[in-house]
């Protein structure tokens, strides 16, 4: 392999932190979810015992207990999850100064030059031990030449797995995969892609690329080379940042307006933990919404104070949410960002990562 990347994922990230506070919970189902000032919400996060009993991220709270009556479900504590994401990036930063975080709970590292051929699958179990011993953390961890294949190769080996890729196995690889591990295809794509006769990586191989950019759009040509093993996408650090957003894909298409107010807080939740945590500041809030049918709008304000408290964000989604007609047209995913730095915030240079994003990204959060 000319180059070598390895992809790093912290195994049911929310959950397993939880978990480390409180040790008592251990072989018992927990997932995290809601809110203590609302009644209702939906889970974000789930370990393995809540998984293997049906308990789906993206599920509302009442839903997950009827499916895992002695589920335990915890709010969320977005700051204790900044802090460990911190410590596990700078385990990933004494290996390598290339390394592309993506989310709290994943990161492609380039150990390009760094070691040889033969020394990735020793570095890659050198990683996860690191890991281990400095955080309580279990990490997968995929190799191969570039970023799809070797993200393929740690979602193939969970939990707290390791998996070796070499490109003469990759086409291999990739056409006994089912189609929901491509990443960027979720449930709702994987269904379209069903409809169509894709079921595993080979049939996706053997559709052309005009047939999947009618059916996808630009995601399209996405799946035609990731089918084939091919991605040229380098490995990036970090750049100024412009925005801090987050976004929730929905497990079913919602258009009552209880539940999109609930969704909305959720989102608006995490965007404050994401501002917090970068010290970012900045004066223009925008609402993304994506349809049932893969269409989407973004409606955006502009302020003249900062916007970094839940009391002044949510009022004003709220306000952009009524300008969206979403009675005839369910939703199925939410976003929310805000922009337009203070020119002192990009003086200082607040730092982001890098990141590739799907126009039908669905899968954020499903491993959390």
């Amino acid at each position: 392999m000319d180059r070598m990347i390895l992809h790093s994922d912290i195994n049911a990230c929310y959950a397993s932190i939880e978990l480390l506070r409180h040790p008592e919970l251990r072989g018992r189902p927990v997932a995290v979810g809601g809110e203590r000032e609302l009644r209702h919400g939906i889970i974000l996060a789930k370990d393995q015992m809540a998984r293997a009993a049906g308990v789906r991220t993206g599920m509302t709270l009442w839903v997950a207990r009827q499916q895992c009556p002695e589920l335990t479900i915890l709010p969320p504590d977005f700051e204790l999850y900044y802090d460990y994401s911190r410590r596990v990036r700078e385990i990933y930063a004494g290996f390598t100064d290339r390394c592309e975080p993506f989310g709290m709970d994943e990161c492609w590292l380039d150990m390009t030059g760094c070691v040889g051929r033969e020394d990735a699958l020793r570095t890659a179990q050198e990683v996860r031990q690191r890991v281990l011993d400095a955080t309580g953390l279990t990490v997968s961890v995929g190799v191969s030449w570039c970023k799809a294949i070797a993200k393929l190769g740690s979602d193939y080996r969970k939990p707290d797995g390791l998996c070796t890729i070499h490109p003469a196995q990759a086409l291999d690889f990739v056409a006994r995969l089912p189609i929901e591990s491509f990443w960027g295809v979720g449930p709702v794509t994987a269904k379209k892609m069903h409809t169509l006769g894709i079921h595993n990586g080979e049939q996706l191989r053997m559709q052309s690329l005009e047939m999947l950019t009618r059916e996808f759009g630009k995601v399209g040509t996405v799946y035609y080379d990731f089918a084939r093993g091919i991605d040229t996408r380098p490995v990036e650090a970090v750049r100024i940042r412009k925005s801090v957003g987050c976004e929730h894909t929905l497990e079913k298409d919602i258009s009552k307006r209880s539940s999109v107010i609930i969704e909305l807080y959720h989102a608006a939740v995490e965007l404050v933990g994401r501002l917090e945590h970068a010290n970012f500041r900045g004066n223009t809030l925008t609402l993304k919404i994506k349809f049932h049918d893969f269409s989407q709008i973004t409606r955006s304000m502009t302020q003249t104070k900062e916007l970094v408290a839940l009391d002044v964000i949510l009022p004003l989604a709220k306000q952009l949410l009524q300008e969206v007609d979403y009675e005839h047209h369910p939703i199925r995913l939410i976003g929310l960002s805000v922009s337009n730095p203070r020119e002192e915030g990009e003086e200082k240079g607040v730092w982001e990562q890098l990141s590739f994003e799907f126009s039908d990204w669905e899968t954020e959060h499903s491993n959390k």
